[in-house]
């Protein structure tokens, strides 16, 4: 029987594990808790929601999540300001991602300029009118910028399902920039978008990562969890409207936002302060 269970995220397996935990009466800690799109047609929301509920400790990875949690009536001794895990990752990492033969796989010169394109939330994928208009404006902009594009699983369905054979098979598009590839391993992938010109995304960690590596980021959503992106990061929320998606990537090739410093507590040690937390309401530490 654990002294905590810690749950990182808003996945289904995050509320999972937490509501079995709470009804067991074991400790539940939060870890990126307080994060609000405001937005409860996602998936993602409502585990949000939910897991925040029935969590002891909540520690947030943004100030704006602090407030979110203070407007909900959640106690200020339960929630504890930590800092960005992913962001730890990242720089964790750096050496192994640097080291990446990426470039070679998919046939992309780091010296030339190119974007990355991740797409698989529901509201873009799931509805066919709308993703053949997402993808029929990345192939747009592909003709104007080298664009890669590892295919979700999601997403590789529900494009074969439309027959839209070139984008669901692995290659490039006809007449187009537009290189599809399988997923790409977490070193891979952010070797990759570490030197991209802009990621175009409807992902919530990708805005993250895009903002410590000062890479320009298009969020394909109409909203963000994740609003120090913007405000002190490279990320501008664009929707999903085809002509604006064009317009945007344009610009932003023309003017670049310009790299700010890292968001608050963004310094690669937040997992260390949640340990001083934990420890310091009794969690015992196990080697």
């Amino acid at each position: 029987r654990p002294d905590v269970v810690l749950v990182v995220g808003d996945v289904n397996s995050t509320l999972a594990a937490a509501l079995v935990a709470a009804k067991l009466g074991i400790r539940v800690a939060h870890v990126e808790a307080g994060l609000r799109s405001f937005d409860r047609s996602m998936p993602e929301e409502l585990n949000r929601l939910l897991t925040d509920a029935i969590s002891d400790d909540l520690f947030a990875s943004e100030e704006s999540a602090v407030m979110n949690l203070a407007r909900e009536g959640v106690p200020s001794e339960r929630v504890h300001f930590v800092g960005n895990v992913m962001i730890d990752a990242l720089r964790l990492t750096r050496a192994r991602w640097t080291a990446s033969t990426v470039f070679r796989d998919v046939g992309v010169d780091p010296v030339q300029r190119y974007g990355v394109v991740t797409l698989h939330r529901p509201a873009n994928v799931d509805d066919p009118r709308r993703l053949r208009e997402v993808v029929g404006a990345l192939r747009e902009l592909a003709a104007r910028l080298p664009l890669i594009f590892p295919v979700h699983p999601r997403v590789r369905t529900r494009l074969a399902a439309e027959n839209v054979t070139w984008l669901a098979a692995s290659g490039p598009a006809p007449a187009s920039g537009l290189v599809c590839t399988e997923p790409l391993g977490y070193l891979d992938f952010v070797a990759l978008v570490s030197r991209a010109a802009v990621v175009l995304t409807d992902s919530g960690g990708i805005q993250e990562e895009t903002t410590l590596l000062g890479v320009p980021c298009l969020t394909l959503r109409e909203n963000t969890e994740r609003p120090v992106t913007v405000t002190h990061g490279t990320n501008r929320v664009i929707g999903v409207a085809p002509r604006r998606i064009v317009q945007e990537g344009l610009r932003v090739l023309e003017h670049p936002p310009i790299p700010q410093a890292p968001p608050p507590l963004w310094d690669g040690r937040a997992a260390g302060r949640i340990v001083d937390v934990l420890l310091g309401v009794g969690v015992e530490a196990v080697a």
